[in-house]
């Protein structure tokens, strides 16, 4: 299965260079947030206001090695990662794309995958 994560660019690049990812996040939050791709739209307004190049994250939930919880985020469950990621289970990363209003454009990489 696959899951989604949408990071800021420049933080996820200097991160990732330990070769895992997720620090500041399970410092800040516990977890690493996540959603499936079917209800990433219901996350994407969150960044809307942000000017940061932002990326999203493909990940193969079968090479994470921390535990994934699927958890209420008000009415839909979505997957929560307590632990780092490694850069393996990391299949893809996308520009998060935006249209003119700032509504999330879903990649066209991300129908193959659903």
């Amino acid at each position: 299965m696959y899951i989604i994560h949408s990071v800021n660019k420049s933080a996820f690049e200097e991160e990732i260079k330990s070769g895992f990812y997720g620090k500041e996040s399970i410092e800040k939050f516990g977890f690493i947030h996540c959603s499936e791709i079917s209800t990433y739209a219901l996350v994407a307004p969150n960044f809307k206001s942000e000017r940061a190049e932002r990326l999203i994250l493909v990940i193969d939930t079968d090479k994470v090695s921390a535990p994934i919880k699927w958890e209420d985020g008000g009415g839909v469950d979505f997957p929560h990662i307590y632990g780092l990621l490694s850069k393996s289970a990391i299949v893809k990363v996308l520009p998060h794309l935006w249209s003119e209003n700032r509504e999330w454009i879903k990649n066209p990489e991300l129908e193959n995958i659903c």
